[in-house]
């Protein structure tokens, strides 16, 4: 498999692909839809996928390859030009101006990277036999999911579609790559069956860094390197459960998150959203009598105009809770004028019946205010305490923000936001696809509301104190004939 032998048409051309170590013969032989090799530093990853995606353009004549990383500056060092040393020069023709190389039986593999909305709309429509992700935890699920919509290539030619990733853990991509892969935890959709995730589907090769054997003996020191990091165990052996860079890292699913509830008449009730052409995120909210927040309901829709956005977050509140909501917190530049109309975004969500109000803006503060709130406060909340089980079995604190289990991919979206790389105090503003929900769950945040409060019990209108008792009590009431006689 590492050599394989053609003619060009004049002589005969070997393509010499080296010595493939037990790791990389395994991903050559998958046949499984998705394959990720993924695990410790320095497996010889990326290694592995170059040269797998040679051959299998060698070896299926005009098939459509797409190999991607996370910029072009990583695909070009990394990907292409050490691609082009290996390739002999009469197998193959690059174009540097479209970053496509073509082999002369008609395969070719396309390099590009992800730029968030505009890569969207550049491969929106286009058709790949093989997808290649290199170092795929940098991606989101929903670059993932969208890539996958591509792997539909030369239909009829008998040919299975398949995408290969590589990763280490960590990055921005962690927690979907180690649900999939590592824990297989599976979604199912009964409403929509073709949503369902197939187990089958799902392949996982862990590399270790003493696979690349040819490596380790070229530099004796590595593994001494790579075990002084900050995140060895993750970059060392490939530790699934450490996690790097991410900025709510006190965020715990199996604290924060709970089933759905009712929720209680008394509490107050709250909304916040982000708002761009490209996204429209918009959050419910609950207080309960301890401040604690609760998220209860969440919204995403992309391409929705000011009109359509207001019309959905009206629509998604049940007309009980309309009444309810105090407020609805929304970010500045809602307050923009609009050069075409002269009008606010503010004004038109008004006018369509969605009243909104400023939200400060200050990122840091607002993102550090949220990761404070993941923090436990004690827990006094009656009908909290009651919904855990009684003062017996509930715990005695609780975070200031929780969230319900069917808000999805939110939850999914705090836990995967990193931190800048030059702002350590603030997320990251990449990549976009991510931080609606979070700017959403922060405008609600940096305004934090009162807690709610218990009704007064009724009582009698007996018990009230009348105009007549209260004038009794002050004067002592009419003097009585006793008084005269004595």
């Amino acid at each position: 498999m590492a050599k394989r032998a053609a003619r060009t048409g004049r002589d005969e051309v070997v393509l010499d692909l080296g010595k493939l170590n037990p790791k990389q013969q395994e991903l050559f032989e998958s046949t499984t839809k998705f394959t990720c090799y993924g695990g410790a530093k320095a497996g010889g990853k990326s290694h592995g996928v170059r040269v797998l995606g040679d051959w299998l353009a060698w070896k299926y004549p005009g098939i459509r390859i797409l190999f991607l990383r996370a910029t072009y500056d990583d695909v070009r060092q990394n990907q292409i030009e050490p691609n082009l040393l290996l390739l002999p020069p009469e197998m193959v023709s690059y174009n540097g101006a479209n970053h496509k190389l073509t082999f002369y039986n008609g395969s070719t593999i396309q390099y590009g990277n992800w730029a968030g909305n505009e890569s969207e709309r550049k491969y929106q429509g286009q058709e790949y036999d093989i997808i290649i992700i290199d170092e795929a935890t940098q991606f989101t699920e929903r670059m993932f999911r969208h890539l996958a919509g591509c792997l539909r290539g030369n239909v009829g030619k008998g040919f299975p579609k398949r995408i290969y990733l590589t990763c280490n853990p960590g990055g921005v991509g962690h927690f979907w790559v180690k649900r999939l892969f590592i824990d297989r935890k599976f979604k199912t959709d009964s409403e929509h069956p073709e949503k369902t995730e197939k187990p089958d589907d799902y392949k996982f090769i862990f590399a270790r860094a003493e696979d690349n054997v040819a490596m380790l003996e070229e530099n004796e020191s590595y593994l001494e390197d790579i075990s002084k990091m900050a995140e060895s165990d993750a970059m060392r052996y490939g530790d699934w459960n450490v996690m790097s860079g991410q900025y709510f890292d006190n965020f715990d699913e199996r604290i924060h998150v709970v089933k759905s509830f009712a929720i209680p008449p008394h509490w107050e009730l709250y909304r916040s959203f982000d708002y761009g052409l490209d996204k429209f995120a918009c959050f419910w909210w609950a207080v309960d009598t301890d401040g604690r927040c609760w998220c209860i309901r969440c919204l995403e829709a992309e391409n929705k105009n000011v009109q359509d956005a207001a019309k959905l977050a009206l629509d998604a509140t049940p007309p009980k809770e309309q009444q309810r909501i105090q407020i609805t917190y929304a970010p500045p530049d809602m307050w923009s004028r609009q050069k075409d109309t002269g009008k606010t975004m503010a004004e038109i969500f008004t006018s369509h019946g969605l009243p909104i109000v400023k939200s400060d803006n200050n990122r840091v503060q607002g993102h550090i205010i949220t990761r404070s709130m993941l923090e436990p406060i004690p827990l006094h909340d009656e009908f909290v305490i009651k919904h855990y089980g009684g003062k017996d079995r509930a715990p005695k604190e609780l975070p200031a923000l929780m969230f319900f289990s069917s808000v999805g991919l939110a939850i999914e979206d705090l836990q995967s936001i990193q931190h800048d790389d030059r702002n350590p105090s603030d997320c990251a503003k990449e990549p976009h696809d991510i931080t609606h929900t979070v700017d959403a769950i922060r405008y609600f945040c940096i305004n934090r509301q009162l807690t709610a409060v218990l009704p007064e019990p009724e009582v009698e209108e007996d018990d009230y104190i009348t105009k007549e008792s209260y004038d009794d009590y002050l004067f002592g009431g009419e003097i009585p004939e006793e008084y005269f006689s004595a």
